[in-house]
């Protein structure tokens, strides 16, 4: 089986990370493409940003229809272009937010989500309604640790993260963490053991949630408006990305 991670920044540090807690958890035969925009911001922390994002993941993902994948895996907690990603391949594309979302809720009666920024707050909660998970989620909390300085992550940032995730658990009275950043994947064994509690990285629950959709047989709808987009040409630098 092949996994198509898409990283929709394009800081390669980044990706290398995210690509080995993906294949840490991947099942053995499955490969984990690790792949990143040809252009794009270096983090995504605002919504100018997702913008280009999303731009991104769809390039990605149309450039790999020349190719065997089984599954995608956009690996940025807001989930950038994933009904764009969704139209361009037939096979099952999950977000990093949704997949973390539902493995959060089938572990306990409510959760909260320890992010980056506190500016990109308002982003997890704006998911969190889009996939019905408003009154499972206790609350969504700001570390204001920018996602680069997670790509060679310190102790002490693990320990601001740490102390927002406690913080989180005491005034929401919720059961587990969900970590809100891609970058945050290495951290989830070490922070799961100091806060005795799930915590849930995005990146391997899309893995694993691929893997049995995969396993299952199960595809994307082609129908409605998940449906191939309509032929045309595209101009400028996306000319290559035009539908035939």
């Amino acid at each position: 089986m092949n996994i198509l991670l898409v990283n929709p920044n394009t800081s390669m540090p980044m990706t290398r990370a995210i690509a080995q807690a993906a294949q840490s958890v991947a099942a053995p035969g499955t490969t984990i493409e690790a792949v990143q925009p040809s252009f794009g911001p270096l983090s995504i922390e605002c919504h100018f940003d997702e913008v280009f994002a999303a731009a991104g993941v769809a390039e990605q993902v149309r450039l790999a229809n020349s190719r065997a994948v089984d599954a995608v895996v956009i690996a940025c907690f807001g989930d950038p272009g994933l009904d764009a990603a969704r139209e361009a391949t037939a096979a099952p594309v999950i977000g990093i937010a949704e997949a973390a979302f539902y493995a959060a809720s089938f572990l306990s009666t409510g959760f909260s989500v320890v992010t980056t920024l506190n500016r990109t707050v308002v982003t997890a909660e704006h998911l969190l309604h889009r996939y019905g998970f408003e009154r499972r989620c206790k609350g969504v909390h700001g570390t204001d640790i920018p996602v680069l300085d997670l790509e060679g992550c310190s102790e002490a940032t693990v320990a601001r993260i740490e102390a927002a995730a406690r913080t989180a658990l005491e005034q929401d009275r919720s059961g587990a963490i969900v970590l809100g950043c891609a970058g945050m994947a290495p951290l989830c064994a070490t922070l799961s053991d100091r806060l005795g509690v799930p915590v849930i990285d995005g990146v391997s629950a899309a893995v694993k949630f691929a893997e049995s959709l995969v396993s299952l047989g199960l595809r994307t709808s082609q129908r409605g408006d998940y449906a191939p987009p309509p032929p045309k040409a595209f101009t400028g630098w996306a000319a290559p990305l035009g539908w035939k």
